[in-house]
């Protein structure tokens, strides 16, 4: 047994995943919907990571925050936001684009049976307030991204201010090597869960195929074709300023292609967190830099989504026989980009933020049940891109900061 356990922990990540995920297709197609019973599989991975969340965030972030001085953290934080909203309206874009080309719903019409209830939004100025948490407790129990990296970053500039001063420097570091242990500590229990990683990818995939199966696409194959061609388009993007920025495409997608693999089979950017953490660290990239960057951009950050945001939305405007002016893929854009961030972080966020934009451009609600129908397969395209555009940024910024030291040197 020990000697099948070396074996298969000496076999590279990237190949069991890839075996997994073509062994849970095969047996998804021959099981059907009998292939939920591998579901707990599923859960357990995910349970797994979403437990690492909390302290790789937390740890990684102080540490950081103690390796860098706090003008170039805030030099950061406004590349990695300019970035942020920037990727997300050229993701709108690149979708109405191909969209506008290949005009996914001409033909198909709606029958009037369709029904779907919208979660609620709960609004920009809702979720601003979500950044400072009303206790510390709720932040970790509630899984709050955003106030769990304010909570890190008031504790690790509080640290970085006692280790700099006389009276408190020998405790501010004790402090700090106290947490640097424990965010190592977090690292070794990431690396045995990575063993599990192609096991529970294998479960969801078995699920998810045998409860979509081929019929699913049926007459919507179209749209999902137009999302995964505009998703290709923007990851042809990304690698083109790879190239302006003197990065290695074919390093980056070495390191990048666990956690995308992951995100795809999960749907989950907050899930795949400790596997974005982990690839930000196999890329050279600032933990001053990821600790941040990756926990806000799992939940602000959401190319995929903009471009399902957009593709829906020309979707929409075509089973009604009219399709979107200039004017209105301009509002598409705005609204769009404000969407992914004034939704973040909530229950059915790809739903309200369609939603947002079909209300504002008077779009039928009803199609909104019909894009569910192919929800699993558009949503995991949409979430490997999410995280994506999140490695693809953090590398990005982190080369331009590396070339900013260089001339400053």
């Amino acid at each position: 047994m020990k000697a099948l356990w070396k074996s298969y922990a000496n076999v590279s990540l990237i190949l069991k995943i890839t075996i997994a995920l073509i062994l849970g297709v095969i047996v998804g197609l021959i099981f059907g919907p009998d292939a939920a019973v591998l579901a707990p599989l599923g859960d357990l991975l995910l349970r797994l990571l979403t437990f690492l969340i909390v302290p790789l965030i937390f740890f990684t972030l102080i540490v950081g925050i103690n390796q860098s001085k706090i003008g170039d953290l805030g030099r950061m934080g406004g590349k990695v936001f300019l970035f942020y909203v920037l990727s997300s309206a050229f993701a709108i874009v690149v979708g109405l684009t191909v969209a506008s080309i290949f005009q996914p719903g001409s033909g198909m019409q709606l029958d009037g049976s369709e029904t779907f209830d919208v979660p609620d939004n709960p609004g920009f100025t809702s979720v601003l307030l979500n950044i400072v948490p009303s206790n510390i407790i709720s932040a970790f129990s509630d899984m709050n991204l955003l106030g769990i990296i304010f909570t890190a970053f008031a504790f690790g500039i509080a640290i970085s201010y006692m280790r700099s001063s006389e009276e408190f420097g020998e405790l501010g570091n004790h402090l700090l090597k106290t947490i640097d242990a424990l965010n190592e500590a977090t690292l070794l229990v990431l690396k045995v869960i990575l063993q599990y990683v192609p096991i529970g990818i294998f479960a969801i995939m078995a699920k998810t195929v045998g409860a979509q199966g081929l019929d699913t696409l049926g007459s919507l194959l179209g749209m999902v074709a137009v999302l995964y061609i505009a998703i290709a388009v923007q990851i042809a993007l990304y690698i083109v300023a790879m190239l302006v920025f003197k990065v290695s495409p074919l390093a980056f997608f070495k390191q990048a292609r666990t956690p995308m693999l992951t995100a795809f089979v999960t749907q989950s950017s907050s899930g795949t967190l400790p596997l974005t953490l982990d690839a930000a660290r196999g890329l050279g990239i600032s933990k001053s830099l990821y600790g941040f960057s990756l926990p806000l951009g799992a939940t602000i950050n959401m190319d995929g989504a903009a471009i399902r945001i957009a593709v829906s939305a020309i979707f929409a405007a075509n089973i009604i026989g009219d399709p979107l002016s200039l004017s209105e893929m301009f509002l598409v854009v705005l609204i769009g980009t404000l969407a992914t961030i004034g939704t973040a972080g909530i229950p059915g966020a790809g739903i309200v933020m369609i939603a947002t934009v079909f209300v504002q451009l008077g779009l039928p609600m009803e199609a909104v049940a019909l894009l569910t129908a192919i929800d699993a397969l558009v949503g995991m395209g949409a979430t490997m891109l999410n995280v994506t555009g999140d490695l693809a940024g953090s590398k990005l910024i982190d080369q331009s900061e590396k070339k900013r030291g260089s001339a400053n040197a």
